[in-house]
């Protein structure tokens, strides 16, 4: 019973936090959503610190797995597809993180560490997905090419649903497409013909 009021204490700070705002959300909020008192909240979580850094253990554990490579082979533009898709669902569902990101992590100094190794981690997946393209033959870059066209994917990918919030879009999927068709649009102008028609293919039923 304990552990289930833990999640859904979670739950409801996740969802609170994301439509509001996490500087606008106290725990008092919280346990008023969930019709609890505010010393049973306290009982499992010791501040509203407490509950994002164990929202961000979650994000930080799916966001681990979506970085994954591909084992005992070079990457393809359907591995890349596929952990974008990954990517964009963890930060939309977790979307508080970025847009508050400067507040949280200006009053954290372990969560700064903790954000900081995610971004070393994609940083350097985004690296070797590169180069992993060029030796598979699928892009023709050279070696500056490819570390600019790395850091401009993690850019676009870390950012890009609070860009597109800032625009106003509240579709989620839409965001999501969107989002990805503009991160492959990187990779484009240095893919061999067939996998730029390939790519087009891709694309066209996300913008259809």
């Amino acid at each position: 019973m304990a552990k289930d009021t833990r999640q859904k204490i979670l739950d409801a700070a996740l969802g609170m936090f994301n439509a509001q705002g996490e500087p606008n959300v106290t725990t008092n909020h919280i346990a008023d959503e969930l019709e609890i008192s505010p010393g049973n909240l306290y009982y499992h979580f010791r501040n509203k610190d407490d509950i994002i850094e164990q929202l961000f253990a979650r994000f930080e554990e799916r966001m681990d797995t979506a970085l994954g490579a591909p084992e005992g082979r070079l990457p393809g533009l359907e591995d890349v597809w596929l952990q974008l898709h990954m990517v964009f669902e963890c930060i939309w569902d977790y979307r508080f993180l970025h847009r508050d990101l400067v507040e949280i992590l200006s009053r954290n100094r372990r969560l700064r560490l903790r954000f900081a190794r995610i971004l070393r981690r994609a940083d350097e997946q985004a690296h070797a997905v590169m180069r992993g393209l060029s030796q598979a033959g699928v892009m023709r870059a050279s070696a500056e090419e490819l570390a600019a066209t790395a850091t401009n994917v993690l850019l676009v990918a870390t950012f890009w649903l609070n860009y597109s919030a800032a625009r106003g879009n509240k579709d989620e999927q839409a965001a999501i497409r969107q989002g990805i068709v503009q991160v492959m649009m990187l990779i484009a102008p240095f893919l061999r013909d067939a996998e730029r028609m390939h790519l087009h293919t891709l694309t066209s039923a996300y913008r259809d």
